[in-house]
């Protein structure tokens, strides 16, 4: 397995618990948008724990992007990633992921899931491609939206935004159940991409086949 040292370029907050951090991208490193690789911070107690994160950045930038959640609950990697700062270094290894655009259809993601069709966006966007896709993003609270003001200038009226725990004007306030597929999506003969937790993944696409979506047409890590 390749491993590659890389600086960090910037580090910063972008929610409350979720850190936007920025690396030297090595020669020669590519990926589809939608992967992601194993990252462990370059410290001789850490570098040996890896944990998987997924690219956000456009393909064709000079630098890695990636959009993590700390939890500061615990001592475990993502804990000490609170605390990376810029000319740190981290610890990137080989692309994986079977998360990959397949044609126009409907997004579908949790909290942190957002991230994998965060890098598609972009590079759809910045290549006039994205209109006639759309997202569903369901969070807790209106805190938790990770790049909500990009999300909503890139979809527009294509952005129906969920919260679980909140009711505030010009958002959904309810889960992505059943029902709610029921009353947001019109066609279930289209492509869907679903990210999120495991539990959250398994329902969805359990729901969607059961209202019509064909197995081949769905898209989520397996």
């Amino acid at each position: 397995m390749a491993s590659h040292i890389v600086k960090v370029l910037e580090s910063k907050f972008i929610t409350h618990d979720v850190k936007k951090i920025r690396v030297e991208r090595p020669s020669e490193y590519s990926f589809i948008p939608g992967q992601a690789t194993e990252v462990a911070i370059n410290l001789p107690q850490w570098k040996d724990q890896l944990r998987p994160f997924t690219f956000t950045n456009p393909i064709d930038t000079k630098y890695l992007e990636f959009m993590i959640k700390i939890y500061r609950d615990h001592n475990g990697v993502t804990n000490k990633m609170g605390g990376i700062n810029t000319g740190d270094e981290l610890i990137i290894h080989d692309v994986f992921g079977t998360i990959e655009y397949k044609g126009k259809g409907t997004f579908i993601a949790a909290g942190t899931g957002i991230t994998p069709f965060i890098a598609i966006f972009r590079a759809l966007y910045n290549n006039n491609k994205l209109r006639g896709n759309r997202l569903i993003y369901v969070n807790k609270t209106s805190d938790d939206i990770i790049a909500g003001q990009e999300l909503f200038m890139m979809f527009k009226k294509d952005f129906v935004n969920v919260l679980t725990r909140e009711k505030t004007i010009g958002f959904i306030g309810k889960r992505i159940d059943r029902n709610f597929l029921i009353e947001n999506i019109v066609d279930f003969n289209q492509q869907f991409y679903v990210c999120g937790p495991e539990s959250f993944v398994l329902d969805v696409n359990k729901n969607l086949l059961e209202l019509g979506a064909e197995p081949e047409f769905l898209v989520f890590e397996q």
